[in-house]
């Protein structure tokens, strides 16, 4: 008997929820590659009610690419390549509290992440996504020949994200925690499986362009930061027990909103292999 995917777009650039799949049951390879056709179209997928426990939450993952670890923070005792993501009742900061892509610091960036809610507040916790595809494809013509010819420098050590990861730094980090890492990458980027371009820098981690000083990168990178998160380029996903998401670092960029202080959030996180951007 074959399933029957239901999409509902959430909106026209990024992001739909996928219905009429039950993940707790075997799901064949069929049916994750036109999960896979769905989450290249939409840019992150989003799945209701399903509570995958860890070891079958790290099986599912694996369908879409191999896992790789997170560089800063510890995983899951039994599950070293499952990070939570936890914002504790006292505490002000959540984790990775900016828009930002995943540790484009890295030479070889993630291609996704797949995030599953355990722990929500009553109210507020929600993740907002940005199209990176519909950012660059609204650049004027000259400003697309401009930033198609320029590198950027990505770090870990910029002072928002950085901020972000005090807390989780402070009670579970790894050998590498206070490290800086650093990368080149293009400013666009053309998707390995869609052949789109997309705008490739983020204000969680991109310092500066190659051959320029902050200073003199600091007005346009301003420009492209807050142009890549205009209202009709982005969705915003309520978080619910059970959720899965799965979104493409290679063409989106997130936001998790810090509105929820004095309840605990917890979300289990892994992270895909992805290659080198250009």
């Amino acid at each position: 008997m074959s399933t029957k995917l239901i999409v509902k777009p959430l909106t026209r650039s990024v992001g739909a929820e996928i219905h009429g799949v039950n993940l707790l049951e075997p799901v064949s390879d069929a049916l994750i590659a036109e999960i896979r056709k769905i989450w290249l179209a939409h840019g992150v997928i989003f799945f209701r009610d399903q509570p995958l426990e860890p070891a079958a939450y790290l099986e599912f993952a694996k369908r879409f690419g191999e896992v790789v670890e997170y560089p800063f923070v510890k995983g899951l005792p039994d599950f070293p390549l499952i990070i939570p993501v936890l914002k504790l009742p006292h505490e002000k900061h959540n984790f990775g509290g900016v828009w930002h892509t995943d540790t484009t610091y890295l030479a070889e960036p993630p291609s996704a992440t797949m995030l599953i809610a355990r722990e929500l507040p009553p109210v507020g916790g929600d993740t907002m996504f940005a199209s990176n595809y519909a950012a660059y494809e609204a650049l004027s013509d000259g400003l697309k020949k401009t930033v198609d010819q320029l590198l950027a420098v990505n770090s870990s050590a910029k002072a928002a994200v950085t901020h972000s990861r005090e807390d989780r730094l402070g009670d579970s980090a790894t050998s590498k925690g206070r490290e800086e890492l650093n990368s080149q990458h293009p400013v666009v980027r053309t998707h390995p499986e869609t052949g789109r371009k997309a705008l490739y820098v983020n204000p969680g981690h991109t310092v500066r362009f190659v051959g320029w000083t902050e200073e003199e990168s600091e007005p346009l990178l301003n420009y492209l930061f807050a142009h890549q998160v205009r209202p009709e380029f982005t969705c915003r996903f309520n978080w619910t027990p059970g959720a899965i998401a799965l979104w493409d670092n290679r063409c989106v960029l997130h936001n998790p909103i810090n509105d929820y202080h004095g309840h605990k959030r917890l979300l289990h996180r892994i992270t895909l292999k992805g290659d080198i951007p250009k």
